[in-house]
């Protein structure tokens, strides 16, 4: 197997996060419903969650838990594994799912206003009024 391939290979959660980025972008960019377009964002959201957590994983590492007592030695932080890119996007998928809330919360009252989440309809009414 020549050095490139292994290289693409080797890289298989990146190329599964920029897969699922360009569908949410799509999503977003390409369909004219209200509600397709906040699950694009949704997607989006989503790959760049899964981008920031595969990059905070280190072969080899260990959990950054030190222990104190008679035995203790000097710590190598190169085979800990860095939290702080767990921990941002556990506040990533809160603030996710209360954006995706409050979208589609606003989705139902511009539904009950023109009857229908297709942008171009939606469009035309707000022209013709």
């Amino acid at each position: 197997m020549s050095d490139l391939a292994v290289a693409i290979l080797g890289k298989y959660n990146y190329w599964l996060c920029i897969i699922l980025m360009m569908i949410g972008i799509y999503a977003m960019i390409a369909k004219k419903n209200l509600i397709k377009k906040l699950v694009g964002m949704n997607i989006f959201q989503t790959s760049i969650i899964l981008f920031y957590v595969s990059i905070g994983c280190k072969k080899g590492g260990t959990i950054p838990i030190l222990e104190h007592g008679p035995g203790h030695h000097v710590v190598d932080p190169a085979h800990y594994i860095n939290p702080l890119p767990h921990v941002l996007m556990l506040t990533a998928i809160v603030v996710s799912v209360s954006t995706f809330g409050v979208a589609l919360a606003l989705a139902l009252k511009i539904y009950r206003k023109h009857k229908t989440l297709e942008e171009d309809e939606i469009l035309m009414q707000m022209r013709s009024e």
